[in-house]
């Protein structure tokens, strides 16, 4: 019989949440390393180059490689013969790790968990409760399988009943696709299939736990259908020219997992999670010998790449710019933004549009005529720092808002990630504005930018808090012109047609 203190499972909760917060695994920075040498599309290639930079900044640093921090999901294989000394239950211990790990005063991670999903979506200011999935299994130990998945890649997971005879393929390459830019691509794909509804999504989730082996498996060969779907749909996937960022590109997919189920004679449950640039998860066993360890990175573990601005980056006053400059812009260039830049995503667009409603003034201080607004929630900072970890949210959120930020309320540009709908882009085009797109995933390369910050409005918000932040040089790359075109559209459609693997859809 094993015993196994509830201090050791709560400490290494929480030292396990500190590591995945700004290391990478080493699997990972090979294949993007590996992606980076290949990638023939220019803006593709410097979203990558920005990344992996991030990377090791964040591990030398100890900061956050995404300000969105994560959910806590957490798989544990608890052998029976383990006893517990300790009053806590299993999920209490995890919980307790987690304010533990999120609250390191030298690494502040951000809350991100609110509940009363329904309602008032209040912060519970200590990113719990996790996920946690918990099973009986023969043995004296615990294994531990730990993640933090962000927003951005956990709002693209997906689920179909499909009937038997139906082609998986065929599913995941018409959602892919779909999925857009929000999860932040290059990245994994994991697929759960068979079992019933809630196991299939179960088994994609833990799938991205895996190490990325999909060039052994190239090397050696599949042994089983299961290993030939993956090395069709790591083919196939990638030849959709989704690329980096959703900018156009080679590389979409690092990796493909499949995990599966023996199910009902009628269906065939899939569930598809991508994990994004981020990709924080990490595994560890507890044996009654005290919490675990983690071993870093090696500095030769990560790849050769080095990042600084374009010289052929336009640089840009915010303070005087007017729309007359801006539409001159195309889509793909590189701008470098000076000056004051506003800050705000969902819940302070919920504000404003409802004091628009209701006839009210914006706070006090409160202008956006003429102005830019970035879509970010930061992380809090930590000991010099303006502010922590600062990239950007997934824009499409802030679509319904568009009309209102950029008629009414006068705004000239937004800067978030990802691709941008067809409202937006509809506004976007009538207006005369621009939305710019920084890199996901670089969110501690891109907060060296900001000079200072401070709140104007919602402070209650916390992240989602209006803020004005002074900016030098903080590097976008424009993905929706002053005429409504879309790099998000032209580039992938380019890619694909490049590749030549996967017919263009045309609308």
């Amino acid at each position: 019989m094993t015993q196994i203190h509830q201090d050791d499972l709560i400490q290494s909760i929480a030292d396990a949440l500190q590591y995945i917060s700004y290391y990478h695994p080493v699997d990972f920075l090979t294949a993007m390393g590996e992606a980076w040498e290949k990638e023939e599309n220019p803006a593709a290639k410097d979203a990558m180059a920005q990344i992996l930079v991030n990377s090791r900044m964040c591990a030398e640093g100890r900061r956050p490689v995404c300000q969105d921090t994560g959910m806590v999901v957490v798989f544990l294989k608890i052998g029976m013969q383990v006893q517990w000394q300790g009053e806590m239950t299993v999920s209490e211990m995890v919980n307790e790790g987690v304010r533990r790990g999120y609250a390191h005063p030298d690494n502040l991670l951000r809350f991100s968990m609110v509940s009363d999903p329904l309602g008032k979506r209040t912060n519970t200011l200590d990113n719990t409760p996790a996920m946690v999935h918990t099973q009986l299994v023969k043995g004296d130990k615990v294994e531990i399988k730990i993640a933090a998945k962000g927003g951005g890649s956990e709002n693209k997971a997906r689920f179909k009943v499909l009937n038997p005879s139906d082609s998986l393929v065929d599913w995941v390459l018409d959602e892919v696709p779909k999925m857009g830019a929000g999860w932040c691509p290059p990245g994994m794909l994991g697929i759960g299939v068979g079992g019933s509804a809630e196991q299939a999504m179960l088994l994609a989730k833990e799938s991205l736990m895996e190490p990325i082996t999909i060039h052994e498996l190239m090397e050696r060969g599949p042994s089983n259908r299961k290993e030939e779907l993956r090395l069709e749909l790591f083919e196939k996937a990638n030849a959709l020219g989704v690329g980096a960022q959703g900018l156009g590109g080679l590389t979409t997919v690092l990796d493909v997992k499949i995990s599966d189920f023996p199910t009902h004679a009628a269906s065939l449950p899939v569930g598809m999670i991508p994990n994004c640039a981020a990709t924080r998860h990490v595994e560890f066993d507890l044996d009654g010998s005290g919490p675990a360890v983690f071993i870093p990175p090696q500095a030769e573990d990560w790849p050769d790449v080095t990042w600084e601005a374009s010289p052929q980056a336009r640089r840009v006053n915010l303070d005087n710019i007017t729309r007359e400059e801006i539409a001159d812009w195309q889509p793909g260039d590189l701008i470098l933004l000076s000056g004051k830049l506003l800050t705000g995503r969902d819940a302070a667009h919920k504000r404003i549009a409802d004091l628009y409603s209701r006839g009210e003034p914006l706070p006090e201080g409160i202008n956006f005529h003429n102005r830019f607004i970035y879509y970010v929630g930061p992380v809090d900072p930590v000991r010099d720092e303006v502010v922590g970890p600062a990239g950007p949210t997934t824009a499409t959120r802030m679509d319904k808002f568009s009309e209102l930020m950029l008629g009414e309320a006068g705004l000239l540009g937004m800067v978030g990630k990802a691709e941008r709908g067809p409202v937006a882009l509809e506004a976007i085009k009538q207006h005369k504005a621009v939305y710019l797109m920084a890199v996901g995933g670089a969110a501690y390369l891109v907060s060296k930018a900001i000079r200072s910050s401070r709140v104007l409005a919602f402070e209650d918000l916390g992240m989602e808090a209006i803020r004005e932040f002074e900016v030098v040089d903080f590097p976008v790359t424009v993905a929706v012109d002053s005429r409504g075109t879309s790099i998000h559209k032209t580039g992938p459609a380019e890619w694909r047609a490049k590749i030549g693997k996967i017919p263009v859809v045309t609308e």
